[in-house]
């Protein structure tokens, strides 16, 4: 709703619209807030209280089959759009005015990027740094290590997999 009547604000009276900005940075800042902790928590439970570790393992590959599938079809979807909207186009940008130095650090960046980089860039500097970063990967390695812990501890975890249900169940 609050998506709609921004929408429908700025199109009405785009000063307004403009003067509401911060509101919806606030709005936006406090959904990353809790993105990390509510899929640590699910996470976390979804694991603890499974039980038998065999079947993790078949959730696990079945959510990696998943997550491969959808991000192709997002990717397909994003070439085809792109191809049929043609951003950029009309731009007419001469490339030899453009500074090369400006993406310099981009391209030094790529060149250092491989997949064992990608790999160890997965694992946080600490427990909680990840939450701390932001940084999904990192929060859902720590999550599948921190469940399959608790799902080890017996009654204590029982708790604790109990107090993460509550969590991701407030937090969605």
């Amino acid at each position: 709703m609050a998506i709609a009547v921004g929408v429908t604000l700025g199109y009405l009276n785009p000063d307004a619209g403009k003067a509401m900005q911060p509101l919806g940075d606030g709005f936006i800042a406090l959904i990353k807030m809790m993105i990390a902790p509510a899929i640590f928590c699910t996470v976390v439970h979804g694991i603890a209280s499974i039980g038998d570790m065999r079947k993790v393992g078949r959730i696990g590959a079945k959510t990696l089959l998943y997550f491969e599938t959808v991000s192709t079809v997002a990717l397909l979807i994003g070439l085809l759009v792109g191809e049929l909207l043609q951003p950029g186009a009309g731009f007419n940008i001469d490339p030899a005015s453009l500074d090369p130095k400006s993406v310099a650090s981009y391209v030094t960046r790529a060149k250092k990027e491989n997949f064992v980089s990608h790999l160890l860039a997965i694992i946080p500097n600490s427990y909680f740094d990840s939450l701390a970063k932001v940084d999904l990967l990192q929060v859902l390695l720590v999550a599948i290590f921190s469940g399959f812990a608790i799902a080890n501890m017996g009654k204590p975890g029982e708790q604790i997999a109990s107090a993460a249900r509550c969590f991701s169940a407030s937090s969605a």
